[in-house]
């Protein structure tokens, strides 16, 4: 694919305790003209550092790494600079890791089999403002919820503020349809679904895509059998 020479650059952290790991993606960003290295760290606590001094868009990063792991490490860093997005990658598919790098507010979870364009692809999706959760990944997520109480109704109270028409769009994005699948189901267009989303973002106080699945699992909207 050719970039888009006018497309604003593309900061990245690169964060993993595999050196080899960083230099493969290195690689294969420095063939791009869109996004670009800005630094790398070996685990979570350089990553906290790093992310505050050279305010990355992107932090590709590692889950289990010695000392603080990706999970904290991405509380900290989406809870500090509120704009930087994290894409956590990893080897494993373990369903907690998957539920508690969400929670914390990672914005993609991709696993390391990937091909790299795959990779580079995710990195352009986070960093235009959307969410990216591998297909596998997404199933675990449900079957997470599966095992959890039916409804939170405690978080019930979140959707008070919201119309009709966009708790019936909140509830077939926790189902996992796009925004062209959401226009096709509700007979709107696409930029119509996207003036939703963007209107549940901001009354839900949410950060993307991700965090408005877990909100419509946790407040009953939408039930694993769903």
């Amino acid at each position: 694919m050719t970039e888009d020479p006018s497309r604003p650059t593309i900061r990245v952290l690169l964060v993993d305790d595999q050196p080899l790991v960083r230099a493969a993606l290195q690689m294969v960003i420095t063939d791009t003209t869109d996004i670009e290295v800005v630094g790398e760290a070996s685990n979570g606590a350089e990553a906290v550092g790093l992310a505050g001094e050279l305010a990355p868009g992107i932090v590709v990063m590692d889950i289990r790494m010695p000392g603080m792991d990706g999970i904290e490490a991405t509380r900290q860093i989406t809870t500090a600079t509120g704009s930087a997005h994290v894409i956590i990658l990893t080897t494993f598919d373990d369903d907690d890791e998957v539920y508690g790098a969400l929670r914390a507010g990672a914005s993609g979870f991709l696993v390391k089999d990937m091909a790299l364009d795959d990779i580079l692809a995710a990195i352009r999706t986070v960093a235009a403002g959307d969410a990216l959760i591998a297909p596998s990944v997404t199933r675990r997520l449900i079957k997470e919820f599966a095992g959890r109480p039916a409804a939170m109704s405690p978080r019930r109270a979140e959707l008070s503020g919201i119309t009709d028409r966009e708790r019936e769009v909140l509830t077939l994005v926790g189902g996992g349809l796009s925004n062209t699948e959401i226009a096709e189901r509700l007979c709107i267009s696409v930029a119509t679904a996207k003036t939703y989303l963007t209107r549940l973002l901001a009354k839900l106080d949410a950060r993307d895509r991700v965090q408005l699945v877990i909100l419509a699992y946790e407040t009953g909207l939408v039930s694993p059998s769903s």
